[in-house]
């Protein structure tokens, strides 16, 4: 808000106090490698095969500590600590890490949904995906919000609705 803007689109757990927040839905995640990647180290088909594989790890800020891989067990977050040849902080980093074959990562299946779909990554364990990560709509607490703000915010949350369920549907 700082910056001027009136509102955001946030993905992923929001800790913003003094901000309103607007669920959005909910992007569902996959564990996706590239087919270069598991001919090479072979296909994992449980948790303990990952004990011989590598995980892209993707962490928000550099020098911070990855979790490992991440996986819903008895409706909680588990994790798993496995080796990894790179750490990055950027979606753009993180699929061009997966793509050259340097190891597995879990991303949202709406960014992955065209790799799959062309084969050029492939999905893996998908009975272990990490937890859906929420979609937020973040503006600041104003009692009249500018109705060209509404609308805005408005528009913004029925296409990333709709867009959501389409992948999800296609899936």
């Amino acid at each position: 808000m700082r910056e001027g803007f009136d509102c955001v689109v946030r993905v992923g757990a929001v800790a913003e106090p003094g901000l309103v927040a607007r669920p959005l839905g909910l992007l569902r995640m996959v564990n996706c490698a590239s087919p270069e990647y598991l001919a090479r180290a072979g296909t994992p088909q449980s948790l303990q095969d990952l004990a011989h594989h590598h995980l892209i790890h993707y962490v928000t800020t550099l020098g911070a500590k990855s979790g490992g891989f991440e996986y819903l067990h008895d409706g909680k977050t588990s994790r798993l600590p496995m080796a990894g040849p790179i750490t990055v902080n950027g979606a753009e980093a993180y699929q061009a890490a997966c793509l050259a074959g340097l190891g597995i990562v879990q991303a949202p299946l709406v960014g992955m949904h065209g790799h799959l779909q062309r084969g050029t990554l492939v999905s893996v364990l998908p009975g272990h995906p990490a937890p859906a990560m929420p979609i937020t709509l973040l503006y600041a607490h104003r009692r009249h919000l500018p109705r060209r703000v509404r609308v805005v915010m408005d528009w913004m949350a029925q296409g990333i609705e709709g867009y959501v369920a389409r992948i999800d549907a296609l899936a």
